[in-house]
C-alpha cells in the first residue's frame, strides 16, 4: 500500500498489453499535491520516460508545488507519454488538465493545477535546461520521500 490511502487497481479502459497499474485514492476526497505528484512519477516511470526529476517548489513559487520534468527517446515517444499521463490524471478524477506543444513532440507542458509536468526530447531538454535554472530550489528525492537543497556548480 503507498500512502495508506492508495490501492493499486487496473483502468477500466487498460489493454492486456498495459502493464502499469494505475494507482486510486482509497477515499472519495480530491486528490493532494503531492498524490499527483506520485501519480505522475509512476505513470511516466511505467511508460519508460527517461531520467524523472521532480523539483519541490513548496513555498517558493505560487505557480505550483512540484514541477516534474522527464524526457522521451522521440517526438512520438513524447507526445505518447503526454497523451497517456492526461488520460489517467482523468481517470483519477484530475480534470482540467492543460497541455501545450503536443503536435511538435519536442517539449510538452502540462498543467495539472498543482503539479507542472515538462515532457521533453533529450536534446530540447539539455537545451533548455530547466533543472538547472530552478536548481536553486530543492530537488524532490523520490526513494526517501524528502526534499534537500541543492545548489548548482
Amino acid at each position: 500500500m503507498l500512502f495508506g490511502r492508495f490501492r493499486a487497481t487496473a483502468a477500466k479502459d487498460s489493454t492486456k498489453k498495459e502493464a502499469a497499474t494505475i494507482f486510486t485514492p482509497g477515499t472519495d476526497e480530491a486528490l493532494s499535491s503531492l498524490e499527483i505528484k506520485t501519480l505522475i512519477e509512476q505513470s511516466l516511470d511505467a511508460d519508460k520516460a527517461d531520467d524523472i526529476v521532480t523539483i519541490d517548489l513548496t513555498g517558493q513559487s505560487a505557480i505550483a508545488d512540484y514541477m516534474v520534468v522527464a524526457s522521451g527517446t522521440s517526438s512520438r515517444h513524447v507526445a505518447a507519454l503526454a497523451e497517456k499521463l492526461k488520460k489517467r490524471l482523468d481517470i483519477q478524477g484530475v480534470k482540467g488538465v492543460r497541455m501545450e506543444g503536443l503536435s511538435q513532440g519536442d517539449w510538452v507542458v502540462m498543467d495539472a493545477g498543482d503539479v507542472i509536468v515538462h515532457l521533453f526530447r533529450p536534446e530540447v531538454r539539455e537545451f533548455y535546461n530547466l533543472e538547472k535554472m530552478w536548481g536553486a530550489f530543492r530537488l524532490f528525492d523520490t526513494a526517501t520521500a524528502k526534499g534537500e537543497r541543492h545548489i548548482p556548480a
